[in-house]
């Protein structure tokens, strides 16, 4: 069994991002507390996984205090590694919940996101994608679009920009004074498709989770639109934070490469996209059924090592949670 310091480790980890932006890995997706530096007001990006809630409850009564709630919480995007805590802290805090016009569907009940493709980027926890939730949740009492202007919602300093591919209504935040930058899946700091990549968060710019990104060109047009801010940090929703001249080199090479670094040879949406709308799915490419037999010889023992880690690690994380918060 892992001791607390090694669950700690692979389960959860905090990171200090930049003033004002704190951090927080659950089992591998991040979440962030932000504010404007010496403000007790913040707001929280982004929602982990189911039963994360009281993790991020303690990391936030930690750093503003017992009983604190944010002002709203904002979304990058509405996969499940993202809302799965969403429904039980919007009720519990009685905050907003915002999030772009082309994620209100899959966060309202009306529509599925389109599913992911197994058959690209590798890895155990790319394999495993076909049995990620992909269910639309109803958050529809709360769920308000971001403003028109670019402003976000608790955060006079920074601004939204719109970033789609990885979905059709993912955005991003930018802090023009520091360049700090909150990319959620546009891009992201660790190789997602990889369950060894889990295990040692080596630090390195890669494009979004390939098994879940519905829009290449998109993508593709996201960072580079990204890569041009020329981002000092980026706090990105897998891997660790990263930041100064490494973080520009690699991201600038990633957009300059993106077709040979990111996109896959073939793939369910690489030829043509998922077409969706303020509705939902509109459309759908056939799925790349030809590969499935050669993949599962190639990659049947990764995936089920990477099945028993990833369960193991949520059932110590539950397991965690229950000790440490009841």
């Amino acid at each position: 069994m892992l001791q607390s310091k090694e669950l700690t480790k692979y389960v959860y980890q905090d990171y200090h991002v930049a003033p004002g932006v704190t951090g927080l890995k659950i089992v591998f997706v991040n979440v962030y507390l932000a504010s404007e530096p010496g403000s007790n007001s913040w707001v929280l990006i982004d929602a982990g996984l189911k039963g994360s809630a009281g993790r991020i409850k303690k990391a936030a009564e930690a750093q503003f205090g017992a009983g604190s709630r944010p002002e709203a919480i904002l979304l990058t995007h509405g996969h499940f590694d993202h809302v799965g805590a969403l429904i039980e802290l919007a009720e519990e805090w009685d905050v907003p919940v915002y999030a772009h016009p082309l994620e209100m569907p899959y966060l309202t009940g009306l529509s599925s996101y389109p599913p992911p493709d197994p058959t690209v980027g590798g890895g155990a926890m790319a394999f495993l994608s076909w049995m990620y939730p992909k269910g639309p949740i109803d958050i529809s009492s709360r769920i308000h679009p971001y403003p028109e202007d670019g402003s976000v919602p608790g955060l006079p300093g920074w601004r939204l920009i719109h970033t789609p591919g990885h979905t059709a209504g993912h955005v991003s935040f930018f802090r023009e004074s520091d360049r700090m930058l909150i990319a959620g899946d546009a891009f992201v700091t660790r190789k997602s498709e990889s369950a060894l990549a889990l295990i040692t968060d080596k630090q390195e710019v890669h494009g979004p989770p390939a098994y879940f990104t519905s829009d290449w060109r998109a993508a593709q047009w996201t960072v580079e639109k990204l890569a041009s801010l020329q981002p000092a940090v980026a706090a990105t929703g897998h891997g660790v934070p990263m930041q100064g001249r490494l973080l520009q080199l690699e991201l600038e090479t990633l957009a300059r490469n993106f077709g040979r670094l990111a996109v896959p040879s073939q793939g369910r949406y690489v030829p043509v996209p998922a077409e969706t709308d303020e509705n939902g799915i509109v459309s759908l490419p056939a799925p790349v059924v030809g590969r499935l037999p050669k993949m599962l010889l190639g990659v049947g023992l990764a995936a089920l090592a990477g099945a028993a880690l990833i369960t193991y690690l949520q059932l110590q994380h539950q397991s965690f949670n229950k000790q440490a918060y009841r």
